[in-house]
């Protein structure tokens, strides 16, 4: 069982991931914005952040980075998710340090795929 932090501000998406990890027998959290979310994974050690782009008051292209530059973080899991799945977004994501990168809305089976794949790599 992998303990996973959702950092998502639309309801509908996090309701869908709470169910899915629920289900999956995943210990997990949520957030709803930005703000305060590196201190969270500090606090929480997620295996695994599932991380939305475009979230209230601080991106989530700036928590990941933020988390990269953090030694203590640097091998925390990060998929991004994002609605507007264009190359450039994906480009940006996995060059500042994201470890996957999935386009909104997403097939569960493929977000599962995409999880097991990040939590089966070590450390």
């Amino acid at each position: 069982m992998a303990r996973v932090m959702v950092i998502e501000d639309e309801d509908n998406i996090a309701l869908a991931l709470d169910y899915l990890l629920t289900r999956d027998g995943h210990d997990h959290s949520r957030m709803a914005s930005g703000a305060g979310a590196v201190q969270a994974i500090r606090d929480q050690r997620p295996d695994l952040v599932l991380l939305d782009v475009m979230l209230p008051e601080v991106s989530g292209y700036q928590i990941v980075q933020e988390m990269r530059a953090d030694p203590g973080l640097s091998a925390t899991r990060v998929l991004m998710m994002t609605a507007r799945g264009s190359v450039v977004e994906r480009r940006k994501g996995m060059a500042l340090g994201a470890d996957g990168f999935i386009a909104k809305p997403f097939e569960l089976s493929e977000l599962r795929a995409e999880m097991a794949r990040l939590l089966e790599k070590p450390c």
